[in-house]
């Protein structure tokens, strides 16, 4: 799979809708706190953007034993992605407004299913508004879209994976990053699942440590460095992992924009802590 960088800033969007190639853009609004970003992305969204439900259309709850946010199938995001309007051969750039939460998700699950040209607008909502852009407000509904998805199982997808056992063997062996905020790393909080703590001899790369101040991935080699501090440098297996598989996207953006492959546990803490031996750690590593 080609490590070319998943980003494209907000001037490449311009350049990339103003050229002859279809341009599909998805709001994936969403964070912890307010997954619904419905009513955000009807007061102000990029021109021509579609909203995507990350809870609904990004995930699978009705799968049960793989964390919070569950892959979904590829018959529904097939579905999905034809009432977003897309069709074989779009470009499909994917944005947010917090951390790169949402837009990593969708670029991760849309590379898993097939797609190719899918991409993740760097620094969010605000760089567009900062490069000039104007918004659109209302509610969008796109004509219908004729797209095929390639892979139906995403776990097996065009993205490699882990399972937890897999995750246990790369924490003793290889390298396995917890992409949650420090002190969830440390078991110190743990506001969402019932377990605070990590899986045992992982370690602690937060998502947003591979984002700058105003919300852009950090350049390549700066990443490449950071990654390699943690045993992702290309050599050995190595896997990340958050609370449900969403933030952790972020991660293995930033590993792609370094010409790093870094496998993702979908399920992450939420599927971990769910089984009856799970181990954990608390504390730092």
């Amino acid at each position: 799979m080609s490590a070319s960088s998943p980003v494209v800033s907000a001037r490449g969007l311009a350049r990339m809708i103003a050229g002859d190639r279809p341009v599909r853009v998805l709001d994936v609004r969403w964070s912890l706190a307010e997954p619904d970003g419905r009513a955000a992305f009807e007061a102000g969204h990029v021109p021509g953007a579609v909203y995507v439900d990350l809870e609904t259309e990004l995930s699978d709850h009705s799968v049960s034993g793989r964390g919070r946010h569950p892959l979904p199938q590829g018959e529904e995001l097939e579905r999905a992605l034809r009432r977003w309007g897309v069709d074989d051969g779009d470009t499909i750039v994917a944005y947010d407004d917090w951390n790169r939460a949402g837009a990593s998700r969708a670029w991760w699950v849309l590379r898993a299913a097939g797609r190719g040209d899918v991409h993740i607008l760097d620094g969010g909502l605000a760089a567009g508004r900062e490069s000039g852009g104007e918004l659109e407000t209302g509610r969008v509904t796109a004509t219908s879209g004729s797209v095929s998805v390639g892979h139906r199982d995403l776990y097996s997808g065009a993205m490699p994976t882990v399972t937890a056992d897999d995750a246990a063997r790369l924490a003793a062996e290889g390298a396995l990053l917890d992409a949650r905020a420090p002190e969830r790393f440390r078991g110190e909080i743990e506001p969402v699942d019932p377990v605070a703590g990590h899986v045992p001899g992982a370690s602690n790369l937060p998502s947003t440590a591979v984002l700058t101040s105003d919300g852009r991935f950090r350049a390549a080699a700066e990443l490449a460095e950071e990654l390699s501090a943690h045993g992702v440098d290309g050599t050995r297996r190595t896997a990340t992992y958050c609370g449900s598989g969403v933030t952790a996207a972020v991660v293995v953006a930033a590993a792609r924009r370094a010409g790093l492959d870094l496998a993702l546990f979908p399920g992450s803490w939420s599927e971990w802590v769910s089984r009856p031996d799970a181990e954990v750690e608390t504390g730092n590593r």
